[in-house]
């Protein structure tokens, strides 16, 4: 699977299974403490100290544990991992691109307005 395409899927894929707000106040919370555990993690492999990698290997599975609660709150759920190394890429390609993009590019934000226009309507 080329970049383009580790990107792109997920992309795709993204407005169909964050749609409730709960979810989406989740991942706006979680995703930053994924991605500030994985530079802790990172840092300690750097100056080969343990307890920043503990810090952040801790940091990373609780923000994905908080994360996979905000999924059950969705109504489409997300599709099952292929193998353990699809469970890694696509967690990393998610929190570190996909997730960031989601929110810089506006499409978080109107999709947090189109579930609150849908709870207005129903």
């Amino acid at each position: 699977m080329t970049t383009t395409n580790l990107e792109s899927s997920p992309w795709n894929a993204y407005r169909r299974v964050h749609r409730s707000r709960k979810n989406l106040l989740v991942h706006l919370l979680a995703v930053p403490v994924f991605i500030a555990g994985t530079a802790l993690v990172v840092f300690g492999l750097v100056e080969l100290s343990p307890w920043p990698v503990l810090g952040g290997v801790v940091a990373m599975a609780l923000s994905m544990a908080v994360q996979g609660a905000g999924h059950a709150t969705e109504a489409c759920k997300v599709e099952p991992f292929s193998s353990p190394f699809g469970f890694v890429r696509r967690i990393f390609t998610e929190q570190l691109v996909t997730f960031p993009r989601y929110v810089l590019s506006g499409e978080l934000a109107r999709v947090w307005r189109e579930a609150g226009d849908h709870r207005a309507s129903a």
